[in-house]
């Protein structure tokens, strides 16, 4: 038994194992078992195991046809996220010409509105009532169903998801050899043959990692099915199941566990993908510069790509209206504008706003907390099962929020807290931890990056002078991770603030309620459109301070934008 234990700690410190123990039961409780107890109350029936529950699952029609369409949105919003961003990635990084700046700063605007902000502001644009469609009617005398049914989503998603696959992709061409093209064109591979043959095996690695990412959140979002007033996918019936019968419902543990497996199934098939094949992603000494382009072909991709983009400002343009418009129905543009909105808003809803601010700095501060120190055992630590404890912070990126809401639910409604006397699920703390926990994964990765880049001999150098590990932690390493740390913890702040899944589940009173739930409430209003709007744009605003602040960090440490 002393030898096993031995093994298991190999040369770390008896202050690092112990710290790698805390560090695994923490997370083992935090995310393990909520899935676990998920998945266990879907393979069970009277403390027996058993396959009933899917059985049942797929003798429902319903059930099955909530599957298949949740499958094929996510492929669908992956196909036609992957049209626009392939493109934009191969002209943005590949050939130099007019409007190339603005058309890089246009392809991540759709990452500052939350999606199912994006739904609000898309219904006023799109919508059978909207901008466009009253346009079309003035000139054709009919509609247009662009939001209607399953369109509606897959437009909504792909506009706001696709610069995932964009920036994964322009990342890859960054950072691959522009001389083998270079040497493809001397061979006499030119336009299809050339992207098909070449280039696009270069940028494969980032595409997949890209088009994984819009898979899962595709199938994951609840918002966007929820403010287009569709339900029959699985993310939106699970959260119908668990919130219709006080979470005894088990056909909503089943939907969770199918959620789960679809997610770790993509997940499995993309890392298998790329290890079928070799890929080039070294840049070499000399590599070639962007092609210039001159004359037609430079103005027709500039107007390309900008007309692209433009329908990224969609949603932007539709919430501000929203947000100022006294009136507006059945006209093109808003009858009266007003600033009554916002005065609702700071009047009605300050503690949302509050909240939102509190919640998401409190659950950065946990990241940052943990993600340093994750890091460090990771890339430092000497132990046996290190990549166990990788795997479970790195788990909350493909695990759905609403499943992990549905496992919390079930763990810490019935159990009361020694000091509040009261279960966990009925204080705001717990919308703090489910926070901390699906954004984790951001901190250890900035965090674990920018650790790679600092050199061990610096820690070495201090232990040679007396330095103890947390001493060197604390004044050596933990400077040089400053930047990696700030900006991990303002990636999962800005992302914390408009979470809406996990927040739909877990809010136990209005009062306590972020400004992600504030809009949906609004939104149930017949009246609450323009309330809805403000309090988008109020949220928009946070999230584009956390992310110029972000790459503003990012540009010092020389690391990539968001």
């Amino acid at each position: 038994m002393k030898e096993l234990f031995r093994r298991i700690r190999g040369s770390s410190t008896p202050g690092q194992f112990l710290l790698f123990i805390c560090l695994l039961a923490l997370l083992s409780f935090f995310i393990l078992l909520p899935i676990l107890q998920v998945i266990y109350v879907a393979f069970t029936q009277n403390g027996r195991l058993t396959l009933t529950h899917f059985v049942n699952f797929f003798k429902q029609p319903s059930l099955n046809e909530a599957l298949w369409r949740s499958l094929w949105v996510g492929i669908i919003v992956v196909f036609f996220s992957s049209i626009i961003s392939l493109p934009l990635a191969l002209f943005t990084t590949r050939y130099n010409f007019k409007g190339r700046l603005i058309v890089q700063t246009l392809g991540v605007l759709p990452l500052v509105m939350p999606a199912f902000v994006s739904a609000i502001a898309l219904q006023t644009i799109l919508g059978r009532s909207g901008m466009i469609n009253q346009i079309i009617r003035i000139f054709f005398g009919t509609t247009i169903p662009f939001m209607d049914g399953l369109t509606g989503v897959v437009l909504v998603q792909t506009l706001h998801y696709f610069p995932f696959i964009l920036l994964n992709s322009v990342s890859a061409l960054e950072n691959s050899d522009l001389s083998l093209e270079e040497a493809g064109r001397n061979l006499g591979a030119f336009g299809w043959k050339l992207f098909h043959q070449i280039t696009f095996p270069l940028m494969q690695p980032g595409y997949m990692a890209g088009a994984l990412i819009v898979f899962i959140k595709s199938i994951d979002d609840l918002g966007t099915p929820l403010m287009l007033g569709y339900h029959n996918l699985l993310a939106p019936l699970a959260y119908q199941q668990i919130t219709a019968i006080n979470g005894n419902s088990t056909m909503g543990y089943v939907i969770s566990v199918i959620l789960v497996l679809l997610s770790l199934l993509s997940l499995f098939l993309a890392l298998h993908y790329l290890k079928q094949s070799e890929y080039v992603q070294q840049k070499s000494g000399s590599s070639v510069s962007r092609l210039q382009l001159f004359g037609w072909k430079g103005w027709a991709i500039s107007g390309f790509c900008i007309i692209l983009l433009t329908f990224s400002l969609l949603p932007h343009i539709g919430i501000f209206l929203m947000s100022i418009a006294k009136s507006w129905n059945f006209t093109v543009l808003p009858k009266t504008y007003t600033t009554s909105n916002f005065t609702r808003v700071f009047s009605d809803a300050p503690k949302m706003i509050l909240n939102t601010v509190v919640y998401a700095t409190l659950a950065s501060l946990i990241d940052i907390f943990l993600g340093a120190i994750i890091s460090f055992i990771l890339l430092r630590g000497r132990m046996l099962g290190r990549t166990i404890l990788d795997f479970i912070a790195t788990l909350p990126l493909a695990i759905p929020g609403v499943v992990l809401a549905i496992g919390y639910l079930r763990i810490f409604h019935t159990i009361d807290l020694p000091i509040i006397g009261k279960p966990l699920t009925e204080t705001w703390l717990i919308l703090v931890i489910v926070y901390a926990v699906r954004r984790l994964p951001y901190t250890v990765r900035s965090c674990y990056a920018t650790l790679q880049q600092i050199h061990i001999s610096l820690e070495e150098a201090s232990k040679n002078l007396g330095a103890n590990t947390i001493s060197t932690f604390t004044k050596i390493v933990l400077p040089l991770m400053l930047p990696g740390i700030i900006a991990g913890g303002i990636m999962a702040f800005i992302s914390s603030s408009v979470e809406l899944s996990s927040t739909l589940m877990l809010v136990p009173r209005n009062e306590m309620a972020p400004i992600s739930y504030g809009i949906y409430l609004y939104m149930q209003e017949t009246t609450g459109r323009g309330a809805s709007a403000s309090l988008g744009v109020v949220a928009i605003i946070i999230v584009s301070i956390g992310t110029y602040v972000v790459n503003r960090l990012s540009r010092h440490r020389g690391a990539g934008k968001i």
